[in-house]
Formats: structure tokens, sequence, C-alpha cells
């Protein structure tokens, strides 16, 4: 429920709590933030603070860019304008209750960065409700689970970490039950947060579980997928595991998916408009052109829904993740899924998407890219796939690295018209860091493959 700052500033104080928690998230959907006292966040509250914008000049190692215009040297990384968000409010029942909120940078009178990940999916749900439509969305993860703690994992080889649990156990109540202090204390936890899950449950890998989080406004359900990931890190640490949401984790593995689910309702969030009785799939022209969008701009925005260099490991073919640009009605083989089986339930399923995504960008791809299918009223010409979508190559393949799909959507003048010159150009410098990075590093891999015998 939607309360005022002055019912939030009376509620912390009737409740007489004596610090906050605030949080933001960078480029790559990682939390940044800090513990403020109560009397800091009272002034915050009423007109912003401000954050300083290493957070844009620095990839996720903190080692800062030398290739972005935002902020770095250049400018002497200063403080940007951030506002709280009010309807964000949760505690964190683990330390002892502390209210916390997320903020975005944007300044009092609503003007957002273009680089803030939170900012653009504001602005393009904005232009979704300025054309008739409610977007309400979810994400489901799968991550691996170790019995690993981060002292040890940096102090020995990060390949040799133990699984939570041994063998391929997809659905298995057996090794759900196995770690059940750890299993429902991260049920119990994501509830106690804000972040209702549908299910739980383990996937095919040793030591992998699954969640689906309850869908809803798009800016909630990316509240709360990128709020999940670090919720599920911090149980786990209490267990004395450690998560990871890495795309692939090991060659000989499925990787992890972070699908996005999606549809679109009317104002009143009374009718979804992607539900059709009559037609084959029940699927409405809305829909067909929404589907027709994303088939058409995912080639023009692929590192959003795949951000590393490891988000490329994972898609490959016969691993549960897509390799084709296909769509089909119930199958996961292609890389859009169609689910349309009731009037409440219908829904496209964008299969793309790794668990290692910035919840905020992946969903701003989805929802801009079938927004531009509807205002373009492209066609759905692509037929659906009835069999292997690894095997349809009639629409085309998904680019094969980040290197690739980077370069692809730097000189995308669609790109650019759905996210903005600003952030496009700054995203995908970021991601092309992220290529030198990793072209600048000796593997193991080239270690074990060239250290003898060349």
């Amino acid at each position: 429920m939607h309360k005022t700052i002055e019912e939030i500033k009376a509620y912390l104080q009737d409740n007489e709590f004596t610090k906050v928690k605030l949080a933001i998230v960078d480029i790559d959907g990682i939390l940044r933030g800090k513990i403020v006292s109560a009397d800091k966040f009272q002034s915050i509250l009423d007109g912003g603070m401000g954050f300083c914008a290493v957070v844009f000049g620095w990839d996720m190692d903190d080692k800062s860019y030398d290739n972005v215009k935002v902020t770095g040297w250049h400018n002497g990384y200063p403080d940007f304008d951030a506002m709280v968000d009010v309807d964000t409010m949760r505690h964190i029942v683990s330390e002892g209750n502390i209210p916390f909120f997320l903020a975005d940078f944007s300044d009092s009178s609503g003007v957002g960065l273009d680089v803030c990940p939170r900012t653009l999916l504001k602005r393009i749900r904005k232009q979704a409700l300025a054309e008739g439509f409610t977007p309400l969305f979810s994400e489901e993860f799968e991550w691996f689970n170790f019995e690993t703690t981060p002292d040890t994992f940096h102090a020995t080889e990060p390949g040799k970490a133990k699984p939570l649990t041994p063998g391929m156990f997809g659905y298995s109540i057996l090794k759900s039950s196995q770690k059940s202090a750890f299993f429902h204390d991260l049920f119990d936890s994501c509830t106690g947060f804000g972040i209702p899950l549908e299910g739980l449950h383990t996937e095919t890998g040793p030591g992998v579980y699954e969640a689906a989080i309850q869908y809803g406004d798009v800016l909630e359900a990316a509240d709360r997928a990128t709020l999940f990931k670090t919720t599920v890190k911090e149980v786990a640490y209490r267990h004395g595991l450690m998560a990871t949401f890495m795309a692939k984790w090991s060659e000989k593995l499925p990787g992890n998916g972070g699908h996005v689910h999606q549809s679109l309702w009317d104002l009143e969030k009374k009718t979804n408009l992607f539900y059709n009785p009559s037609d084959r799939y029940h699927m409405s022209e809305t829909m067909k052109h929404y589907v027709a969008g994303q088939l058409h701009c995912l080639p023009h925005m692929l590192p959003l829904v795949a951000p590393t260099i490891n988000s490329y490991k994972r898609l490959v073919e016969g691993a549960w993740a897509p390799t084709t640009l296909t769509w089909a009605f119930d199958n996961r083989t292609t890389a859009l899924r169609v689910l349309s089986r009731s009037k409440s339930s219908t829904r496209l399923e964008t299969r793309v998407v790794g668990s290692d995504v910035n919840p905020y960008l992946a969903m701003s791809a989805c929802l801009a890219a079938g927004l531009y299918g509807i205002r373009h009223k492209i066609p759905l010409e692509q037929p659906a796939t009835l069999g292997n979508g690894y095997r349809d190559f009639s629409n085309g393949t998904i680019p094969a690295s980040l290197g690739e799909a980077t370069a692809a959507m730097k000189t995308s003048t669609v790109a650019r018209e759905l996210f903005g010159e600003a952030f496009v150009d700054h995203f995908c410098a970021t991601r092309e860091w992220e290529c030198r990075e990793f072209a600048s590093t000796v593997t193991d891999w080239e270690r074990k493959r060239y250290f003898e015998i060349i």
C-alpha cells in the first residue's frame, strides 16, 4: 500500500527505529548502499541525497572504467542526486527488523539519470501505461549452492567447491529435505522481506535450486528479483554456504536461467490483453505483435539479457537454453515460450535471460521490445516451432559472444530508439570493458592446455 513521506516519518518515529538501510542498483544489478541514522533519513526523505557517482564509474570488481563519460577521473567522481522510493519499504528480519528502502538516481522534480537501471525501467513502464498497458512481470531463477565460505572459496581453486548436494535431482523432495534448514529459511526469509515466492524446488544438477517469484507490476517485479539474489546469498552465508547466479558454473552441467514472465493487462488490471480464446494458441493480436517485437529486437539488445562473458557459455545447444530466434507454445527449446492455457495465466516466457542479469535491464529489454512490436504492428511471421528449437534456423541464431552482441547493440538504431543514446553508449562501453578485461587475463584453461605440451 502506498504511503506518503509524512506517513513513513510517523511510522519510523512511532516504532523508535534508530537507523535505516538504503541501497541503489548499479549497472550489473549489484546492490550498493549504506546504513544511515533515523535523523539523517528524515532529511533524505525531504530533499533527497547525494550518492557517489563511482557506482557507475567502476565494474563489479570496483575497478575504474577508462571508457565511460558519465563519471570518472575526468570529473572527479561527484555525487549524483538520488531519491528514496518510499513504496519499496521492507524490514530485514535477520538484522533486528531494520527498515530497508531502495533509491534511484533522480532529482526532486523526477528527472532521472539516463544510465540508472531503475530509472530506465520506470521510463519504459511509463510508456506502457501511456499506451494503455499495465505490464505484469515476474522472474524465476536457477542457482547453484556450495558448502564453502568466502574465505575458503578465495583461498582454494574455485572449481573445486563442494556442491550442497551431489547428483542430478530435479524436483527432488528427497534432496530438498536433505538440507531442509537452509531450504525453509530461504523461503521464509524471502517472504519476510517482501519477496513472495510461488515455488521453490531443486533443479537438475548438484546443489541447484530454482525459485519462482510471484508476479506483479513490472517495477515491483524487478525490485523483488534484485533483492531476491542478495537475499539468497545472505541466507546462504548464515548456513555456511555460498550461492552463485553465474550463467554457467560448469561446462559439464546445465546453466542457470533467469527467465522473465510477462503479460500486458488493461489499466484497471482486470483484463489480460494477451488472451484470445478463439486463436489457435489463445494469443491476441497484441500478444502476437509483442512476441514479434522481441524476436525482432533480441539481436539488437542481447547484452541486456546476457551481460557477461560467461552468459554465452550457457547459450549452447542441448543445455536448456536457447540458441535460435524462435518461439513456440510451451516449448523449452525456443527463445520465447508462449504459455496460454487460461485467461488469467496467459503470458510470454523469455528464456534467453540468464540468472546473471540485472533484473531492471532484463525487464526493460523485454518490455521495450514488446512495445516496439505493438507500436510497429510487426507481424508474427516466424512460425511457431513445433519440435526441436535448436534445429530451427529459419529466423536466425543468437549472437555467440558478448563481444559480438555488444558490437551489434552499439551500432543499432533500434537499441537507441528503445533505450536512449546516453544509456546505450554507457552500457555498451561497460560491456566492451568486460571483454577487454577477459581478453587480458590468462585463464586456467590456457595453463592446463599449453603449459607443458606446447
